[in-house]
């Protein structure tokens, strides 16, 4: 070959080599740019693709009790309790045993068989769906002493002692039952000498179970006396 030719060869070979030059160096710039991107994204880089599971889901706060069969259905008066899902107060469905009783005690014995409730741990389909109960038991409910108000419902417990959400749960499940009184307030008293109060389920209660629960104060004893309040 002539010198001219070989010439004319190198010349196309620097060609190649500096267009392949020039090509890697526009890939590695495009790839430094996506880092640069990624990371002001405060999005950390990896080279091992990352499996970050399903989403989280929201807790649903129902219960549904088709799955059972009808052997498995409880037995007993139905009756509707208050539990917190979602940092909120939410119905469920459930069943509880009654005695029949004289209807002068009824109300004491549908609080009891309520409050019963709400100190059981949820059941397996109330967990699942999110659901949890504040009252601790045992809690034994009493009728009213003679100068307290008609309807008033006595714990063993001081009300104002037990857990907002707990106080909360008690009061708007008592609220929607023959616990409450004629107005669809509760009247709630303890085991000492202060005057029962009397407690509303407002939507407020429900929403925030965990603050204070608004009270209509302390009640007049039926004598007209009003002992000491806390």
């Amino acid at each position: 070959m002539t010198p001219k030719g070989r010439t004319r060869t190198g010349s196309r070979t620097r060609t190649r080599v500096r267009r392949r030059a020039r090509q890697r160096a526009l890939w590695s710039a495009a790839a430094l740019t996506g880092v640069v991107v990624l990371g002001g994204c405060g999005i950390r880089t990896t080279q091992v693709p990352v499996d970050g599971g399903p989403a989280p889901s929201r807790e649903p706060c129902e219960v549904t009790t088709a799955s059972l069969t009808p052997q498995a259905q409880p037995q007993g008066a139905p009756v509707r309790v208050y539990l917190v899902c979602a940092s909120q107060l939410e119905s469920v469905e459930r069943t509880a045993e009654i005695p029949e009783v004289k209807a002068v005690d009824s109300r004491v014995q549908v609080a009891q068989a309520l409050l019963d409730e709400l100190a059981q741990e949820p059941t397996a389909s109330e967990h699942e769906a999110g659901f949890a109960t504040y009252v601790r038991g045992p809690i034994v409910v009493t009728g009213p002493r003679r100068d307290d108000p008609a309807g008033t419902l006595r714990l063993s417990r001081q009300p104002e002692d037990l857990p907002a959400p707990a106080l909360a749960q008690i009061v708007c499940t008592f609220a929607e039952s023959k616990a409450a009184t004629a107005d669809g307030s509760v009247t709630l008293g303890g085991p000492g000498d202060y005057s029962p109060r009397g407690y509303e389920c407002s939507t407020g209660a429900k929403e925030r179970p965990e603050s204070a629960l608004p009270t209509l104060g302390a009640l007049p004893t039926a004598a007209g006396a009003s002992p000491a309040s806390p």
